[in-house]
């Protein structure tokens, strides 16, 4: 049996067949048991005591008297017999009542459909039997019993529903997304086991999906990008072996295996950003120190490209994060303003903040960029190669890495035309 459903159903109606048999039983014998309520052990006994005192001294006139009395009285019928089982007032034979009784002498005992008392005087000379009303006949409340079984079994199919239904759901959406729809989630709203099972596997999904996709842009962005690369390269290993300089040729090699190595390299640092978030380490961090030593280590290249960096703002701002994920975002933002800041021009970073976050701005004073552009600067691999000089080497993932890094801290990336120039604003959330 494969169902839940089903075994819900059946495990449910076993319960309580098993419990109507049990309670049916129970009643049964505690029904013949206290057939004769009311009575104790020895009561028996007192009336045997009156009903021989009451014969010996008036007769069956008096015996009739007291027995009808008791039958009044008590429930069951009443009879003194002789030592053989005669009947003292009709003469009947009671002789199998008293046989029946005699080996629970003073408790009931089942005979021709009824329970029977029977006890002897102590001279064996009178037997005193009592006839008690036979037990109730349960079996004449068997279609109640049958009324309460439909009534729970119409109250265990919900339950069944309940309870199956979401998990063959979960088996649905876990069968689409192993044929390749990554999209697909349960997105259940239970706050039961089974909403945690399904939260689970959305949890699960989400991860996967990030990973299967960064791993297919991944490979996308390689083939894409290592083409130019790898003709360059076996030109340069051609001219290497052909060409009378062979140290020109030679450094020329090692520059196209260098660009490749950054390129590789670049690749994997933005798959890695986007693709495994839980390889992060959030610690607090200060991004005014940050900032400080990007613009430290910058500074030298932007003098050796003949422009100059400067930082405004010192404010102490607080924040949880991964620091050298953020410092290589905000180290690439920087990096690529200085490589389009013309000569003799400046690159401004600026820190600032809000009640509840952090807001960088690097200014360079270049071309800029067309405003139909903005939006895609942020893409890997994109180049605006009418406004901004691509000859600088760079293979288009700077701001790429940084725009995934700081999605990553929950932050935004964006950009805007300065006129002139570009500037590229960083928001990150403060820590509380």
């Amino acid at each position: 049996m494969r169902s839940v459903y089903v075994k819900i159903l059946l495990w449910s109606f076993g319960t309580l067949l098993l419990s109507l048999v049990a309670f049916v039983a129970v009643s049964a014998f505690v029904s013949f048991r206290d057939a004769g309520r009311g009575r104790t052990n020895r009561m028996p006994y007192l009336e045997l005591d009156v009903a021989r005192e009451q014969y010996e001294s008036g007769g069956a006139a008096k015996l009739a008297a007291f027995i009808g009395k008791l039958d009044r009285d008590m429930p069951g019928a009443h009879y003194l017999t002789d030592a053989r089982g005669r009947d003292l007032l009709t003469g009947e034979d009671r002789s199998g009542f008293i046989g029946a009784a005699r080996e629970r002498p003073a408790l009931p005992r089942r005979f021709g459909g009824h329970a029977v008392v029977s006890v002897t005087s102590e001279d064996g000379k009178y037997h005193w039997v009592v006839l008690l009303p036979a037990p109730v006949d349960l079996t004449s409340y068997l279609p109640y019993y049958l009324l309460i079984l439909l009534a729970v079994a119409l109250i265990c199919w919900p339950l069944a529903v309940n309870i199956a239904g979401p998990l063959r759901g979960l088996a649905r959406t876990v069968d689409r997304f192993g044929s390749g729809d990554l999209s697909v989630r349960v997105n259940s709203t239970r706050r039961d086991e089974i909403g945690e099972l399904s939260r689970a596997f959305d949890r699960m999904a989400e991860r996967i999906g990030t990973l299967l996709t960064a791993e297919r842009r991944l490979l996308q962005d390689i083939s894409h990008e290592l083409r130019s690369p790898l003709a360059r390269l076996s030109f340069a290993a051609e001219l290497a072996r052909t060409a009378e300089n062979r140290e020109a040729a030679v450094a020329r090699l090692k520059k196209e295996i260098q660009r490749l190595a950054d390129l590789v390299g670049a690749l994997i640092q933005v798959t890695r950003a986007e693709g495994d978030p839980s390889s992060n380490n959030p610690e607090n961090v200060r991004l005014d120190e940050i900032l400080g030593e990007v613009v430290e280590d910058c500074r030298v290249e932007a003098e050796a490209r003949g422009c100059r960096i400067s930082l405004d703002g010192a404010v102490e701002l607080n924040m949880r994060g991964d620091r050298e994920l953020l410092r290589r975002a905000i180290e690439n933002v920087v990096r690529n303003s200085i490589h389009y800041a013309p000569d003799g021009s400046a690159v401004d970073v600026k820190l600032s903040s809000t009640s509840d976050s952090a807001r960088i701005c690097v200014r360079d004073y270049g071309p800029g960029v067309p405003e139909e552009a903005l939006p895609k600067i942020f893409q890997p691999f994109f180049r605006v190669d009418d406004s901004r000089e691509s000859s600088t080497g760079g293979v288009g993932l700077g701001l790429a890495i940084a725009h995934r890094a700081i999605g990553l801290h929950h932050g935004r990336l964006w950009a805007q035309n300065a006129l002139p120039g570009l500037m590229v604003w960083i928001e990150l959330p403060l820590a509380a």
